[in-house]
């Protein structure tokens, strides 16, 4: 059985303070994009456990990858025979866009249906708040506001409808780690749910991603491309996550031929 595990766009993120648990309190919109890898999991014949991938090559050991950890916890829970696991790489890695925790979040949404384990989402949810913050998002993957770490959703409906969105990555990839040491807190707040401005031409003056301020320093050509997308017409654009691609979202197809050459570049409708 095969799945496509989706990206996601942070519409504004302040980091609001400094948790207990050495994690942090955040605010942000996510949105899901149609941006996706494709992944397979299969019961294995041979009873021997596998894992392969295809696409952007994946850094580290298999047993991190966080579809493997996923499968491995839930193995844990419900005595599920091995499997194999094939995981074709579009989203790319250390980008902000959520793909481990999609690949997780997926993985585990999969297996539900492999094994019919008929198990609901606060099922998954509770596992998936240990294997990451974002990763219950995809478990919901619809836009939500998203506090606490990222695992308290809020449902809520910007108007995205006839946007189109423009992403755009760097030869850089941006631990998230080194990301949330560094962050600058600001001490501020998104708009409340209820108070959503469902305008997107007044995103940008409320709208900032606290993560902005250290990556631009650090990586000014992050910085730029946003301003290539200001100018290109976007009507919001911001880094996504703690980085490093940026988006843009326009009212209109936007003309960028050459603009961003040698970028990772993927564009589609917002909403």
């Amino acid at each position: 059985m095969i799945v496509f595990p989706n990206a996601k766009i942070n519409i504004g993120l302040r980091v609001t303070s400094q948790r207990s648990d050495g994690y942090h309190n955040i605010e942000t919109l996510m949105v899901p994009v149609k941006l996706a890898d494709a992944l397979e999991v299969t019961p294995s014949a041979d009873g021997q456990f596998g894992f392969s991938s295809s696409g952007i090559p994946i850094d580290g050991t298999i047993d991190n990858n966080l579809c493997v950890r996923a499968f491995r916890l839930m193995q844990t829970r419900y005595g599920l025979p091995e499997v194999k696991i094939h995981l074709h790489k579009v989203i790319p890695i250390g980008a902000g866009l959520g793909g481990g925790s999609s690949d997780a979040a997926y993985t585990m949404k999969l297996l539900n249906r492999v094994f019919s384990l008929r198990l609901c989402n606060n099922d998954l949810k509770a596992m998936a708040d240990e294997l990451g913050s974002d990763c219950a998002f995809f478990l919901e993957n619809r836009p939500c506001f998203a506090s606490g770490r990222g695992e308290i959703l809020t449902p809520i409906h910007p108007a995205l409808s006839g946007l189109y969105i423009l992403i755009v990555k760097p030869g850089i990839a941006v631990s998230t780690a080194w990301a949330y040491d560094h962050v600058k807190m600001s001490g501020l707040h998104l708009p409340e749910p209820a108070e959503f401005p469902y305008d997107p031409e007044r995103w940008q003056a409320l709208f900032e991603n606290d993560f902005e301020k250290i990556v631009f320093e650090t990586w000014p050509e992050i910085a730029t491309i946003k301003t290539q997308m200001l100018n290109l017409g976007a009507v919001y654009a911001s880094m996504s996550g703690s980085g490093s691609a940026v988006f843009g979202l326009f009212n209109h197809k936007p003309e960028y031929t050459g603009l961003f050459e040698g970028y990772f570049i993927w564009e589609g409708i917002a909403g």
